[in-house]
């Protein structure tokens, strides 16, 4: 009876560190400069993104918002088999950005990132902007977070045959993540020459 004691309480603390592992959402989602203020590690991963990709923040966070809602662990909710027996989930999609496995294998191949994690902001947000950037080679503007949206939704050949407007569903939402990239785009302009100043005062 001890060592079953003992063995559940190992199990139990196991379970507690690896929560504690988790990466919070930040607790002001809906301000970018609060979540930047929070997260000074994602302010400084978008930055790197932004130099290497040319994804302005404000349109890869829109979209981390929007597939992920801030989540490390998000994935897709489980079908229902017989409406109610939870059943396999619709895709392989997982993590911030939602990214499907094989795309994430297509990612890693051509960055030769091969240790990148879906759960992990940084890879996440590394493969939001190497995906968009395959965009702006197509004419893509690197701020119509609408349009480049439908094409991380749809893939770009989809997008050429424009497969979104049998999608009224997917249309609103890509005209939300634009929204939220304006609403997002016009705080950021508030407050990045203080997150600048605050990240050289960081490194100094």
């Amino acid at each position: 009876m001890h060592l079953k004691k003992i063995k559940f309480l190992s199990i139990l603390c196991i379970a507690v560190f690896f929560q504690s592992c988790v990466t919070k959402p930040p607790e002001s989602p809906d301000n970018i400069c609060l979540i930047f203020k929070e997260k000074r590690s994602w302010y400084k991963a978008v930055m790197r993104v932004e130099k290497r990709w040319k994804i302005p923040p404000y349109v890869l966070m829109s979209f981390v918002y929007q597939e992920s809602s801030f989540k490390s662990d998000a994935r897709p909710e489980r079908d229902k088999l017989l409406g109610f027996i939870p059943w396999f989930r619709p895709s392989t999609a997982v993590g911030y950005s939602q990214a499907l496995t094989m795309t994430w294998d297509d990612y890693k191949d051509e960055t030769g990132n091969s240790r990148a994690n879906r759960k992990d902001f940084k890879d996440s947000a590394d493969f939001i902007g190497w995906y968009a950037s395959k965009g702006y080679y197509q004419g893509f503007e690197r701020t119509d977070a609408r349009s480049l949206y439908l094409a991380y939704h749809e893939g770009y050949g989809g997008f050429k045959k424009k497969t979104y407007r049998k999608k009224q569903w997917l249309v609103k939402v890509s005209d939300r993540v634009q929204a939220r990239s304006t609403k997002y785009q016009q705080q950021y302009w508030g407050c990045a020459q203080d997150l600048k100043k605050k990240k050289f005062l960081f490194f100094g």
